[in-house]
């Protein structure tokens, strides 16, 4: 029996966590704005440059002589950028629990764990994003960050509210299992760390390009201005990395778990269904974007669309596949 107050409860959390999304994404971009490196962009690409290869290619030494670039500051004496950054930062926190208490009230509400469609997926997946980026920003001052992560769980969520919505029902035989809370739990992190980790990736590329100019001397062109209030590429480069080979593992078990999930609904691990075959490929993208950061050749710009082939993959393993394509994880929702 579906309770029916409690999944209306759920559908207004989630529209309340977009409100906050909404003024959180306003309040990061007015941050942004006001915000730059108290290193001018050219200082801070002549001093990188000269940190010897070896020392950046270690990565330890990168982290601490980059200090001075990637710091920012306000760019105004009214502190006006850190005041919307902490805006956003907190209307973050507090859009993310409410999308997880949508989630929860989901949950409640039909007697089962909240992903059985496409639409509570697209929930687990913006909370994953969301909470990646909260959970981030304890240690360290991510408020540059927020306006690149907050946009894109405003889409997911546009998304699923628009789309891929479904009223509370039942779970689908073939997901009552309990393995449905270990391999959809560890893909959903995975998803979530692996878009924080695509972000960083795709802003490298931005101020590597803008770098790269000036080494070259040349203007550094439409992409400068963000680049001038973004940590220097060394360090986003480094970041990405990080976030990516630690999600890494948890991914291979994702897959794993999977298999022994289709040998005890089906009666075998590894069929080539549409949707195992992406995974796999995900699975071979990311892997590559390890073997190609530790290898000399491949650092850097090579190894970010690496990791932004990886993101995509997963959208098509999620979109393209669950809806397009029939097979025995066909199951999305979407009428």
């Amino acid at each position: 029996m579906i309770n029916e107050s409690l999944a209306h409860t759920s559908n207004i959390l989630v529209y309340a966590a977009m409100t906050g999304f909404v003024v959180a994404m306003v309040a990061f971009a007015i941050s942004l704005s006001k915000s730059r490196r108290i290193e001018s962009l050219e200082d801070s690409v002549a001093r990188t440059n000269s940190i010897s290869p070896a020392a950046r290619l270690g990565g330890t030494a990168t982290l601490e002589q980059a200090t001075v670039s990637t710091a920012l500051t306000d760019g105004d004496e009214r502190g006006a950028g850190r005041r919307a950054g902490n805006i956003g930062m907190s209307l973050t926190w507090l859009s993310t629990l409410l999308l997880g208490a949508s989630i929860l009230c989901r949950g409640i509400s039909a007697h089962r764990l909240p992903w059985g469609n496409m639409y509570e997926f697209s929930l687990a997946a913006g909370f994953a994003i969301a909470i990646s980026y909260c959970v981030l920003s304890v240690k360290r001052d991510l408020r540059w960050l927020g306006l690149f992560i907050v946009v894109p769980v405003l889409l997911d969520l546009g998304i699923a509210t628009t789309v891929l919505y479904t009223d509370s029902e039942d779970l689908v035989p073939a997901l009552h299992s309990y393995w449905l809370a270990i391999h959809v739990t560890a893909a959903t992190v995975c998803v979530g760390a692996f878009s924080v980790g695509a972000a960083l990736s795709a802003l490298y590329l931005v101020a590597e390009r803008a770098e790269s100019r000036i080494l070259a001397g040349l203007e550094v062109g439409r992409t400068g201005a963000l680049a001038k209030r973004l940590p220097s590429a060394d360090r986003l480069d480094l970041m990405a990395y990080r976030i990516h080979a630690f999600m890494f593992p948890l991914w291979t078990f994702a897959v794993i778990s999977g298999a022994i999930w289709a040998e005890a609904a089906w009666g075998r691990y590894w069929g080539w269904d549409p949707k195992e075959t992406w995974a796999f490929i995900t699975w071979v993208i990311y892997a590559a974007y390890l073997h190609a950061r530790v290898t000399v050749g491949w650092r850097g710009r090579k190894a970010a669309y690496i990791a932004l082939a990886g993101i995509s993959a997963i959208l098509v393993n999620y979109f393209v596949v669950n809806i397009l394509i029939p097979g025995l994880h066909s199951y999305s929702g979407v009428k």
